[in-house]
């Protein structure tokens, strides 16, 4: 009996004994897996279907047969859109941008439409309705102008109003502007050209007194009358006009209606009858910018929109039946597109001999808003 006892005392220590052996086994396998795991950089959820979907022995065996994989210090091979977003992120770190390529942006030369079709944006300035504006001080070249206490007055659309500001410039206008002088050129240079000033010549009248028509009419009279009608014809068609003589006269030379321009209008179009003394009616042209100061800032930056609203306009005119003068053109440095820097020109509507009735301006003056609506793609 007590050998019996001695007996089955024996087998259960030698089960638990061997149980005991087992459990440090299975918790041994599991470190190791667990390790092994880790040092190859598994993830938790990898080692635990490992542990689970395998035998104890089998896992023991397949851990004891194979050889640790040795790490490699170099960085693994990233695929390409890994690299990016890398090269990306570091660049962000260090504040660094990567660098764009260049594009080449072509600038249409002459009549292009994609160039007419621009309108310069005014900045947030809103004005009102027959406000007055007077020459700002801060504006670029304002400290070029010698005469400039008086106003241009801005008109606003009733209705169907399409946000472009036509700057109406009636030629001439200024008491006491023919005794003044303006520097031509923002940059002090002399005039390419003749004209109302000689070439060569680094100083202009501010504003000339204009020429007297056969019929014994002021040239500053007959061109505020047309400034008025195509006024009209403007506001009538969605345009905002800022009238830049308003009246028989303003304190205004050249450089300063040519600056309020730039800075509230999106083109300005002065209006002007030649002095040629001729005794018949050549008919219409505008003055084109001579080559002479194509390079010269702002020049450089916008003959080519000076040159195209003139051709548009001209273009207009014909289109109405409006006498043309030759092709069209004619070459002259003025003040006017010396200092401009929105789309800027000087149209001639005749000379002395010419009819200035007030249907002969209607009739020029429809020929000028075709010109300004095909300029603007309208």
């Amino acid at each position: 009996m007590n050998i019996c006892q001695d007996s089955v005392r024996d087998v259960r220590k030698n089960r638990r004994n061997v149980c005991m052996v087992r459990r440090v086994i299975l918790l041994a396998c599991a470190g190791i897996l667990v390790f092994s795991m880790s040092a190859c950089g598994k993830s938790q959820e990898a080692a635990k279907h490992q542990i689970e979907g395998s035998h104890v022995v089998s896992a023991e065996s397949s851990m004891s047969a194979q050889e640790p994989e040795e790490l490699s210090e170099a960085e693994p091979e990233l695929p390409q859109d890994d690299k990016e977003i890398t090269g990306a992120v570091e660049q962000m770190q260090d504040g660094t941008e990567e660098p764009q390529p260049e594009q080449n942006i072509t600038q249409p030369e002459g009549n292009q439409q994609s160039e007419q079709s621009q309108t310069v944006e005014r900045g947030t300035v809103n004005y009102a309705d027959r406000q007055e504006i007077y020459l700002d001080s801060s504006w670029q070249y304002a400290d070029h102008s010698a005469i400039h206490s008086g106003c241009a007055v801005m008109y606003k659309a009733s209705e169907n109003r399409n946000g472009i500001v036509v700057g109406v410039n009636a030629g001439h206008g200024t008491s006491g502007g023919s005794s003044v002088k303006t520097l031509c050129h923002p940059d002090g240079s002399a005039k390419t050209t003749g004209g109302s000033t000689a070439a060569g010549a680094t100083k202009a009248t501010a504003v000339s007194g204009g020429m007297t028509f056969a019929d014994g009419a002021s040239e500053s009279s007959v061109t505020l009358r047309m400034a008025q009608i195509l006024r009209d014809k403007l506001l009538a068609a969605g345009y905002d006009v800022l009238m830049v003589r308003d009246g028989s006269d303003v304190q205004l030379d050249n450089v300063a209606r040519t600056v309020i321009c730039n800075n509230v209008a999106d083109c300005h179009i002065s209006l002007h009858w030649d002095g040629d003394g001729l005794n018949y009616d050549k008919g219409s042209f505008y003055i084109s910018v001579p080559d002479g100061v194509k390079g010269m800032e702002p020049v450089a930056s916008h003959w080519t929109q000076h040159n195209a609203l003139g051709a548009s306009l001209v273009d207009g005119l014909r289109a109405q039946g409006c006498k043309i003068n030759g092709g069209g053109s004619m070459s002259i440095d003025l003040t006017q597109t010396s200092y401009s820097t929105i789309p800027s020109v000087d149209m001639e509507l005749g000379n002395a001999c010419s009819n200035h009735s007030d249907e002969t301006l209607n009739i020029q003056a429809e020929g000028l808003l075709r010109g300004i609506n095909a300029y603007y793609g309208r």
